[in-house]
């Protein structure tokens, strides 16, 4: 337990002293509006000063609060210390998640390819798929928050609500598979002022992304595979292993990946194993 809160100390303070530099880049910067907006139109990333957490929680205070979430490596690095991405990077996101038929599906493909990808977990689904969350674990890759129960109102509920399904999840993927995220995907992107302060009180960064193929939609596997194709250096990329049958997702991906990677990009996971 000492390693795992010194841990997470070291992280929170990063990003308090990031957040820092970034708001004394942006001296006009001003908190977030109180609106809520999906990924299509983001306005300028800006942080308010880090601020103690109102009430005593299992996470780290002192994380910036955003006012918009990250959508690109760019952003993200801008926000979270580390060294930088390399030039080629991409990065996919996985949510939904753990299925117990799907999510193997997709560690084996990832496993093919030796691709590290992100994990955003469902809080309830992991209710009797234990052992499928901490095979995602064991196989090397990062997971993330993705509320307890994907509220698709998430930024429409008030803010105990919010904080509530953000908290449960934390702390539910964190007993399953040791590990406490330091991502926070919200169910359609979408978010509010008091999304983001429940992510900053969880000691998390919100982010989207910049490359969605709607494959939880089931719009055919060429669709997908299309959508995808058209990554950039730099992008984050979306993908489902959860929500139903992902089966168009998994042969997707199945061409999709060695075809970016004889392109020359290179696949890099976010977040920070606490």
């Amino acid at each position: 337990m000492r390693t795992h809160v010194t841990r997470r100390r070291l992280f929170g303070a990063g990003l308090a002293a990031m957040g820092a530099a970034l708001v004394a880049r942006e001296p006009a910067a001003q908190p977030a509006p109180a609106q809520t907006f999906l990924a299509d139109a983001p306005p300028p990333l800006l942080l308010t000063p880090p601020h103690p957490a109102p009430s005593p929680a299992p996470s780290e205070p002192g994380t910036p609060t955003l006012n918009r979430p990250v959508f690109t490596l760019k952003e993200f690095r801008q926000v979270v210390p580390g060294p930088a991405f390399p030039d080629n990077a991409v990065a996919l996101t996985i949510d939904d998640g753990p299925h117990g038929g799907w999510t193997p599906q997709v560690l084996r493909i990832l496993e093919r390819y030796h691709v590290p990808a992100t994990f955003c977990m469902i809080g309830n689904q992991i209710l009797g798929q234990e052992a499928v969350a901490r095979s995602v674990v064991a196989a090397g890759h990062q997971v993330a928050n993705h509320t307890w129960s994907h509220p698709a109102g998430l930024a429409q509920l008030p803010p105990d609500r919010v904080e509530q399904e953000v908290q449960r999840a934390q702390e539910k993927i964190h007993d399953t598979t040791g590990r406490t995220p330091t991502i926070f995907r919200s169910p359609g992107g979408a978010v509010s002022p008091a999304v983001f302060a429940a992510a900053a009180k969880g000691g998390m960064v919100p982010v989207n992304w910049d490359r969605d193929p709607k494959d939880w939609t089931k719009p055919g596997t060429q669709s997908i595979t299309n959508h995808l194709l058209a990554a950039r250096p730099g992008d984050i990329l979306l993908c489902h292993d959860g929500g139903g049958d992902r089966s168009q997702t998994c042969a997707a991906l199945r061409t999709v990946i060695p075809a970016l990677q004889s392109r020359g990009l290179q696949f890099v996971a976010l977040g920070v194993q606490l």
